[in-house]
């Protein structure tokens, strides 16, 4: 990544990674996942021409949308031999009798093995359910067939939700879905502060040893969509530090590129202190097939 050359600025450069380093990097995008619209079946075999057979895509779930407008997506996911996760978000469920029928045909038609469940970020419930804790509690997740469940963190904490009830309610849902058979794993919330993410991520490994990390990334976008939806998902405060750093935030809005961060990332789990990170997970933004190439050009860059 070059600053670009002004008068003021003269043009600088990277030192170049070193190669045990960007191995590191290639093994964590190639063990990773990425996130796509649910309104976009067709890109389903775009992107599967870019990236390792299996790899996990998640779908999202928008609000206004009904959980049934994924599962075309899903399928397409499916035959192009990619593997399916809906996000399901609690209070945007409308019904038990929504959520049964979505995951029986979702597992039976699509080969939906995981879920991503979060809260949903809705003033009111659409339905039963408060949170995530609450839909968890249940046994329609566990009963339909599902094997994994996916929890969400937030290395820069929830922008309405407490620290301390953040942290109360992974422990609540990690224990519940062990208690259901369902294998757990963490995907973070993207980040501009690798620091930050680092420490989270060992926090977690303190917390809960066993249970998989991947870190969020926010995949190449153009600078005024990475700000929206950086400000959308509450992570201004990595920005406003960014900013702070002057040419480091010039770099970020004029080649907006998760590289420097997937680095630091790699840097640190070769050192040993990346905790349980075993992959990277990819926020498109609606450029999934970019984010895709992207994805396929640091894979295949592996020595």
């Amino acid at each position: 990544m070059t600053v670009p050359s002004t008068d003021a600025h003269p043009r600088a450069t990277v030192e170049p990674t070193p190669p045990d380093i960007a191995r590191a990097a290639s093994e964590l995008v190639a063990c990773g996942s990425l996130e796509m619209g649910a309104d976009t079946p067709d890109d389903a075999r775009r992107i599967a021409e870019l990236l390792p057979a299996g790899t996990p895509v998640y779908v999202n779930h928008l609000p206004k949308r009904d959980l049934g407008r994924a599962f075309k997506t899903l399928a397409a996911l499916s035959d192009a031999n990619l593997d399916p996760v809906p996000h399901i978000a609690a209070r945007r469920v409308a019904s038990r009798a929504e959520l049964r029928g979505f995951l029986d045909k979702a597992v039976k038609l699509a080969g939906v093995k995981k879920i991503l469940l979060i809260g949903g970020d809705t003033l009111q419930p659409s339905g039963p359910y408060h949170d995530a804790v609450a839909l968890l509690s249940e046994d329609l997740v566990a009963g339909s067939g599902l094997t994994q469940v996916a929890i969400a963190g937030y290395p820069e904490g929830h922008p309405s939700i407490p620290t301390g009830t953040l942290n109360a309610a992974l422990e609540r849902k990690l224990d519940l879905a062990r208690r259901h058979g369902l294998a757990p794993s963490i995907v973070t919330q993207f980040s501009f502060a690798p620091n930050r993410i680092i420490e989270y991520c060992a926090e977690l490994a303190r917390r809960a040893p066993s249970i998989p990390v991947y870190v969020g990334l926010a995949g190449p976008t153009s600078p005024v969509a990475l700000l929206r939806f950086a400000q959308r998902c509450g992570v201004s405060a990595s920005l406003r530090a960014l900013q702070a750093q002057g040419m480091r935030a010039v770099r970020l809005f004029t080649h907006v590129d998760p590289s420097e961060q997937l680095i630091a990332l790699a840097r640190r789990a070769l050192a040993g202190g990346a905790g349980n990170v075993v992959g990277v997970h990819l926020f498109a933004f609606g450029g999934v097939a970019r984010t895709a190439q992207w994805m396929n050009e640091r894979i295949t860059a592996r020595a």
